[in-house]
């Protein structure tokens, strides 16, 4: 038999084409010829259209990359923040994400991270060059005040760091080369708050752009961009997703040109959200109001207990009366204190490690928001950056526990925690 004849046989087996699959009229499967092999037909699956309806959860757009019908769109979605051609660059499900937290927030646009830390880069990687200044408050999750160091380090970055407090203080801290202030609404981990329309109102007053980072309160809490911030950072691994399966950071912006700004440096450095990572991040945040509320009430109860507890020395939480922003914290956070207690242990470092160990219901570990309980050491785990005086600056002692209240049974918190008092006194 000839190559020729071999051929000709191997296209007699092929159907016929009015008996190939048929295809919906997508521009994925239309283009497809009538009569296809098997081999073919298995890379080609048919892209269904829903008609007539909607789905009720949000659709996961896995793929990573789309397909044009002209060589023109292609070249114009290169040019269009709207356009979906590379996932990198965006992504239905993960634009999803960030329209509805810029809406949580009351902000003009959002930007998705792969993780809290890539948010915060983000944006002080697009704020800054060599030699910026930044003003930033005193107490910073170890993270944040880790790349800062690192930038001042690299590029020259002046660091100038403040209580948070004082609105005169950030006015005589801001310089012409300032490029940023940054502020926490809720301090990790000693819940500090931040008088943030008045430290926002003297930084506008120099044209001084303010980025909060609304971690700790979310905006069921607080809205920071309502008190004069220009930029939020979360992590959203923590509350915005709060079931310990997911790692994400996003950032709002109230001005779309500063979006615009952040977004074309952010689109290079890689740190893209994965569309599965958001479609988890959305599934979270429709139960966010349940679980802050629980967790506001829970925090609350639990701290006016420790503070009665004779193994701990101090307890802060923004509920507690004693707290020394209290009246800030009326102000920013009317529904609630947020679900971190931070508690100083009076046997001090082996007290701390003694009261972690011990927990029972509650688990060691150094996230938070999460719907279970987690307890942490800050010295030597989240702030482990941070050197004796850094910490001592930033409110943080040796005996210092952070405490991530869940949604458990009250009472069964309670006995955990007295019992591990018991075993750290």
């Amino acid at each position: 038999m000839s190559h020729a004849d071999s051929a000709d046989s191997a296209d007699s087996a092929v159907p016929a084409a009015s008996a190939s699959p048929a295809f919906p009229a997508s521009p994925a499967s239309s283009s497809l010829p009538g009569a296809i092999r098997p081999e073919t037909l298995a890379v080609h699956p048919p892209h269904v259209e829903v008609v007539g309806s909607r789905p009720l959860g949000v659709p996961l757009h896995q793929g990573h990359v789309f397909a044009f019908d002209s060589a023109d769109a292609l070249a114009e979605a290169f040019t269009s923040p709207d356009a979906f051609l590379y996932s990198r660059l965006g992504n239905p499900t993960v634009r999803t994400l960030e329209d509805a937290v810029a809406r949580l927030e009351g902000g003009a646009a959002g930007l998705s991270f792969a993780s809290g830390m890539g948010a915060i880069n983000g944006v002080l990687l697009g704020l800054l060059g060599s030699g910026g200044h930044v003003v930033a408050q005193t107490c910073l999750y170890g993270g944040t005040y880790a790349v800062l160091t690192d930038l001042a380090t690299r590029w020259g970055v002046d660091v100038t760091y403040v209580s948070g407090t004082d609105p005169e203080e950030v006015r005589a801290a801001l310089r012409p080369e300032t490029r940023l202030l940054y502020l926490e609404t809720i301090a990790n981990p000693t819940t500090r708050v931040s008088d943030l329309p008045a430290l926002a109102a003297v930084a506008g007053e120099a044209g001084v752009p303010v980025v909060v980072d609304n971690t700790f309160a979310s905006p069921l809490l607080c809205r920071p961009l309502d008190h004069g911030a220009d930029i939020v950072v979360h992590s959203a691994t923590k509350y915005l997703a709060g079931h310990a399966d997911v790692l994400g950071g996003i950032a709002v912006f109230k001005d779309p040109e500063l979006f615009r700004r952040i977004r074309r440096h952010t689109v290079e450095q890689g740190a893209s959200t994965d569309p599965f990572a958001a479609w988890l991040t959305l599934r979270g945040m429709q139960t966010l109001s349940l679980r802050i509320e629980r967790q506001c009430a829970n925090a609350a109860e639990l701290a006016a207990r420790l503070a009665a507890h004779p193994a701990v020395a101090a307890v802060r939480h923004p509920a507690l009366a004693s707290h020394p922003d209290r009246a800030i914290a009326e102000r920013l956070l009317p529904d609630g204190g947020g679900g971190v207690v931070s508690v100083d242990l009076a046997g001090g470092r082996e007290a701390g490690r003694a009261f972690v160990e011990a927990v029972r219901v509650a688990s060691l570990s150094v996230s938070l928001g999460d719907v279970k309980t987690l307890v942490m050491h800050p010295a030597s785990t989240s702030h482990h950056q941070l050197d004796a005086a850094a910490l001592a600056a930033a409110g943080i002692g040796p005996g210092t526990v952070r405490i991530s209240v869940g949604i458990e049974h009250v009472e069964d918190l309670w006995t955990d925690l007295e019992q591990a008092l018991a075993k750290a006194a």
